[in-house]
Parts: structure tokens; sequence; C-alpha cells
């Protein structure tokens, strides 16, 4: 019997006949594959307080940071805040707010007299904070002109537009808050109605800065301010006054402006704060 020999296949040189393509769309999935169990694994990071640890790792992601759940302790764990962008950690409040907010009964609503002298307590500002009013409605595109009894903070300068004006318009000078002007006067000033549009100083019916009777012009009030909704929501901001104003002024502003939107009847919520203090609840009238 002859000697029989035998013979070993290898199949070392499939590889080198598989095309570029077919070696690129492998290697994609093998790295799809080393990133899906990647994700599924939890990862421990040095340094996690108790009850803190790492719900998802994204590891095509490093952009974004680790979400911390909420563990067996709130104050060193909070939970997270959901926004349109994802979740986020929540925002943590200063020592000095804290104190502030821990002197506020949530379930009670205050008098606006009451509201703006609890307030000024609370305020732990070093400036001269500005007090604000913010107002939930019933209905978005609520707008009105109120004329408050006092300024809510800095005096603006009131200009009756006359030839005088034009020509300093000409020379590219603005030197007023309010522009007030009667029907004979705008056709001179619509030349420039692209320099005072943008400024929110071209007079119009809506924010009672066009007048029919050039004596109801002289007697426009500084104090006067146009309220409005959001766009999208029934919400008001603005401003009736400064932390260094007598309370009797601001309390009477406050009432003027929940007066003029028709109190409790428009009404759903009003809240009252400063630059940096805490908000509390005003009791709305009828």
């Amino acid at each position: 019997m002859g000697k029989t020999k035998t013979a070993f296949v290898s199949d070392m040189g499939k590889d080198d006949k598989k095309s570029s393509e077919e070696k690129y769309r492998e290697k994609k999935v093998r790295q799809s594959a080393d990133a899906k169990a990647l994700a599924d694994k939890k990862i421990h990071i040095t340094g996690l307080k108790g009850g803190q640890r790492v719900k998802v790792v994204e590891a095509a992601s490093t952009e974004e940071k680790p979400v911390f759940e909420e563990g067996k302790s709130p104050t060193e764990a909070p939970s997270s805040v959901k926004t349109s962008k994802g979740l986020r950690e929540p925002k943590v409040r200063s020592k000095k707010y804290q104190e502030a907010k821990a002197k506020i009964d949530r379930e009670k609503f205050y008098k606006a007299k009451d509201a703006v002298k609890f307030v000024k307590e609370m305020s732990y500002s070093k400036f001269d904070g500005t007090m604000e009013l913010h107002i939930v409605v019933k209905k978005v595109g609520v707008g009105i002109q109120v004329a408050l009894p006092f300024s809510a903070g800095r005096e603006k300068r009131v200009e009756i537009a006359s030839d005088a004006t034009v020509e300093k318009l000409k020379a590219g000078k603005i030197d007023f808050d309010i522009l007030v002007a009667t029907p004979e006067i705008m056709p001179k000033l619509v030349p420039f109605a692209k320099i005072l549009g943008p400024k929110g100083l071209m007079p119009n019916p809506k924010n009672g800065t066009l007048v029919t009777d050039p004596k109801k012009a002289k007697g426009f009030s500084s104090a006067t301010i146009t309220l409005k909704t959001e766009k999208e929501a029934p919400l008001i901001h603005t401003v009736v006054g400064k932390n260094s104003q007598k309370d009797e002024e601001i309390t009477q502003n406050v009432e003027a402006i929940l007066n003029a939107l028709g109190g409790s009847k428009q009404i759903v919520k009003a809240y009252m704060k400063s630059t940096m203090s805490p908000s509390v609840k005003l009791q709305l009238t009828a």
C-alpha cells in the first residue's frame, strides 16, 4: 500500500477574496454590536454617593452627561428634570433663597399691601431689586393699556411729535422713551418707521401713543404701560416698581393692574416677587 498524504485546507485566504465594500460592511456591523453591548452594561463611576447610579450611558454620544436617578437620599441625589432637550439635573437654589422660601405659607393668598411688604422682607439682593408681577389669565390674546398711579422704576422721557422731532430723527438723534403723536404729524414720521418701529417708538392707537386731541398728547402719562399675554400662553409679566419705592405706591400699581384685567373674573392666578426672592400668591377680588 502506498503512503497516504493528508492535505489541510485553510480558509485564511477567504478574507483576501472579499471586496473592500464587504469588509467595510462587516466592520460597521461589529462596531454596532459592540456599542449596543456597552450601552446595556451598568458602569460604576468612582465618586458616586449612596443611592446614585448611572441609568444609561450612550456610547455614541460624548456630549451628554450621565443622568442620576433618585436614590435613598433625595437631598444627595435629586430627581432629574425633563425638558424639551431631554433630562437634566434640577437647578439647585442658594441657601438664602431656601431660607426665604421657608418663611412663606404656600397655602396662603396675600393681599396686595401684605405681599409688597413680605416680598421686600424676603428679598436678599444687595442692589435695588425690581418688584415683578406675574399673572395667569383665562385666554391668550389679552392686551390692555393701564395708567399706573406711580412710575414703575426709571422715569420715562415723553416727547410730543413735532417738526423739531422730525429734524432730530433726520440727524439720527433719539432722546426720548415714548413718542406721542397726532394724525396730522404722522405722515412726517412714516419715513422713520424703520428706525422707530424696532425700538417700539412708532406711535400707534393700540398703546395709546396716537391721539386725536393735542391736549391729550400733552397729558400723556409716562407711567402708562401696555400689557399683553405671551404669543402661545395666557401669561402676563410686568414690573410694578422698585424695592426702594414706598409700599403704598407699589400696592396701588398692583391693584390698578389687577383691576384693569378684571380681577378674579379674568385672572386665574397672580404672583408677586422681587428680582431675588421667592414668589407669593396674591388674593384676587371680583
